[in-house]
C-alpha cells in the first residue's frame, strides 16, 4: 500500500533520514506499511540475533575481538547493520544482496515490533533491554571517531572533545584519573568534556577527572554515557508502549502474532514425529539419567516418586516424550502404568486421563498434533504453583533448592556456583547450557540450546548413541528450516487477507508505536 500525499511524502523524507546514519537511538517509529511475512520475518531475525548477542555475553568477554568478530557474522548472515563505514552510504560502490539502506530498515523495523512484543511483562522488558544495550553497545564501539561525535550531537548529547591545548594543561590529571592512559597514549586520545550529572556512574567510581562540574571522559569509555541514555530512553518507551496493550489485545489478528514473538522459538520443529519408535519403555529411566535436560528429569523423578503429575507437568513432560519418540500406545502404556501404582486405578485413568494423552498426540479434540514445548514457553508461561514440578529449574526453583538438586546429580561445587551465577543473571538457557556441558564433560557446547528436545538429541549424539536419530532428524529439520518465520495459524491466516485489511493492520501498528 503507498502513502498518499502529505503523509507519504513526510514518511519517506523521514526514513531517509533514519537509515541515513549508522546508528540510532530508536526515538521515531517506523512510518510505512509492511506484509505480515515481512512483518514476522524481520523479528524472528531480529530475535536470532539478540539471543546471540546473549549466548556470546556469557561465553566471551563483551568487547572483545573474538565476541565482536562472532557477533558481526551473526548480524551479517541475518542482513542487519554489521560494520559503519565512513562517508555516506551514496558514496560506496553497490554491493550485491540487500543494500545498506534495506539493513537499516530492517533493524529499525524489526527493533519496533519486538519493542512492542517483548513490552508484556517485567521479566520480558527486562531481557529485551539487556539484550539490546548490549547489541547497541558493540555498534557504537564500530563507529569511527567523527562518527561517534556525530552520534552525540544528532540526539543532543552535546559532548565535544576538548582541544589539544587544553588536553596538553590537563595532561598529568588526566593521565592519574583514567585506567589504562599513559603519557604516550594521552596524546592520541580524544577526551570528552561531559556535564557531571551525566556522568555519575563514572564518578561515583572515581574513575575520571573531574573539574569545574565537567569530568573529562576518555575515548573508550563515552560509551557508558551513550549506554545509560539509551538504557533510560529505551526503559521509559517500553513503558510507554506497555499502555497499548489493552488496544492490543482486544484485536484478534495482533494479540496471537504477538505473543508467538514473545514465546518464539527460533529452532527445529520437534513436533514431526519421523522419531517414533526409536525408544523403548525400558529405556526412559536410563535416558533420564544421562540424556534429559533438568526440567525433563526432574518430572520422570516425580512421576518414578508420587505415580502421579498434575496437568502442568503431564503436557510438558508427555510432549516431550512425544518429541524423543514415543508413539501414542507407547505413551498410553508409560502414563497408565506409572499412574496404577498410585492411587489411580486401570479404569479412572482410562475414563479420566487416556484422554488427555491421545489429545497431546492430535487424536481427540481439535485433532491438533502438539508441538513439544520450547524453552521460552517452559520459562515464560504456566509457572508451577506448590505441589507442581513442571516449569524451568532454573528459572522456577529456591536457589538453595537448585543447589541441592544439582548436588545431588554429582555437578561439581565450581559449575554448581558458575550456574547459579548465570541464574542470577536471568540467563536460563545458558545455566541449562552449562549443565549440559558439566554432565557431558564439554567445554563448550557447539549449540545454541533453545528447546529441550534439542538437549536430547545433541547429548545422544555426544554419547555416540544418537546417530541414527540424527539421520532422521536431520531430514525433520531441513523441511522445517523456515518454520520459525512462519508463526502462529492465526498469523498465516492474517497473511492471506487481502492488502487493503494488511494495510489497516499495519496502520493500527503505527498508533501504536507513536505512543512510544
Amino acid at each position: 500500500m503507498l502513502f498518499s500525499g502529505r503523509r507519504r511524502k513526510l514518511a519517506v523524507n523521514a526514513q531517509t533520514e533514519i537509515y541515513g546514519q549508522p546508528l540510532q537511538f530508536y526515538g521515531q517509529p517506523p512510518l510505512e506499511n509492511i506484509s505480515l511475512s515481512e512483518f514476522e520475518t524481520f523479528a524472528v531475525d531480529r530475535l536470532k540475533l539478540l539471543k546471540t548477542v546473549e549466548t556470546l555475553g556469557v561465553s566471551y568477554v563483551k568487547a572483545s575481538e573474538q565476541y565482536s568478530f562472532k557477533l558481526m557474522n551473526e548480524s551479517k548472515s541475518l542482513n542487519f547493520p554489521y560494520r559503519p563505514e565512513a562517508g555516506s552510504m551514496d558514496d560506496r560502490k553497490p554491493q550485491p544482496g540487500p543494500t545498506e539502506y534495506d539493513k537499516r530498515r530492517k533493524d529499525h523495523i524489526s527493533h519496533f515490533i519486538l519493542r512492542l512484543a517483548y513490552c508484556q511483562t517485567e521479566d520480558l522488558r527486562r531481557w529485551f533491554i539487556q539484550q539490546e544495550v548490549d547489541l547497541f553497545r558493540h555498534r557504537f564501539s564500530e563507529l569511527h571517531p567523527k562518527q561517534k561525535l556525530e552520534f552525540l550531537h544528532r540526539n543532543n548529547l552535546q559532548y565535544d572533545t576538548i582541544s589539544v591545548e587544553e588536553k596538553k594543561a590537563l595532561q598529568d590529571k588526566l593521565i592519574s584519573s583514567s585506567a589504562g592512559i599513559s603519557g604516550i597514549t594521552v596524546e592520541d586520545q580524544d577526551f570528552y568534556k561531559v556535564p557531571f550529572q551525566d556522568a555519575l556512574d563514572v564518578v561515583r567510581m572515581r574513575k575520571v577527572y573531574l573539574k569545574a562540574g565537567y569530568v573529562y571522559i576518555p575515548h573508550q569509555d563515552i560509551v557508558t554515557i551513550v549506554l545509560n541514555d539509551f538504557r533510560t530512553r529505551l526503559s521509559k518507551a517500553l513503558a510507554l508502549t506497555a499502555r497499548s496493550l489493552p488496544a492490543v489485545h482486544s484485536d484478534e489478528r495482533l494479540q496471537p502474532l504477538l505473543n508467538h514473538l514473545s514465546h518464539a522459538y527460533v529452532g527445529q520443529d520437534y513436533s514431526i514425529q519421523k522419531n517414533v519408535g526409536k525408544i523403548s519403555l525400558e529405556q526412559i529411566d536410563s535416558l533420564s539419567a544421562k540424556s534429559f535436560p533438568l526440567c525433563m528429569r526432574q518430572l520422570h523423578q516425580a512421576l518414578r516418586e508420587n505415580h502421579h503429575l498434575r496437568h502442568g507437568g503431564r503436557m510438558q513432560y508427555g510432549l516431550f516424550l512425544k518429541g524423543i519418540g514415543l508413539s501414542l500406545e507407547q505413551a498410553l502404556q508409560f502414563w497408565r502404568s506409572e499412574f496404577i501404582r498410585g492411587k489411580v486405578d486401570a479404569d479412572k485413568f482410562d475414563k479420566a486421563y487416556a484422554y488427555s494423552v491421545r489429545h497431546m498426540f492430535g487424536k481427540e479434540g481439535k485433532r491438533t498434533d502438539y508441538t513439544p514445548f520450547s524453552c521460552m514457553k517452559v520459562i515464560l508461561s504456566n509457572p508451577p504453583s506448590q505441589g507442581d514440578h513442571h516449569g524451568c529449574p532454573f528459572r522456577h526453583s529456591d536457589p538453595e533448592l537448585l543447589k541441592q538438586k544439582l548436588q545431588f546429580y554429582k555437578v561439581s561445587p565450581s559449575g554448581i556456583h558458575q550456574i547459579l551465577e548465570l541464574v542470577k543473571g536471568m540467563h536460563y538457557q545458558l545455566a541449562c547450557q552449562k549443565y549440559f556441558e558439566l554432565t557431558h564433560n564439554v567445554e563448550d557446547a557447539t549449540f545454541s540450546l533453545n528447546h529441550p528436545n534439542q538437549y536430547f538429541t545433541e547429548s545422544q549424539k555426544l554419547l555416540g548413541t544418537g546417530r541414527d536419530m540424527k539421520r532422521e532428524t536431520d531430514g525433520a529439520q531441513r523441511s522445517q528450516e523456515n518454520a520459525s518465520t512462519k508463526g502462529s495459524s492465526t498469523a498465516r491466516e492474517a497473511a492471506a487477507k487481502p492488502p487493503q485489511q494488511i494495510a489497516e493492520m499495519t496502520e493500527e501498528l503505527d498508533s501504536f508505536f507513536q505512543d512510544a
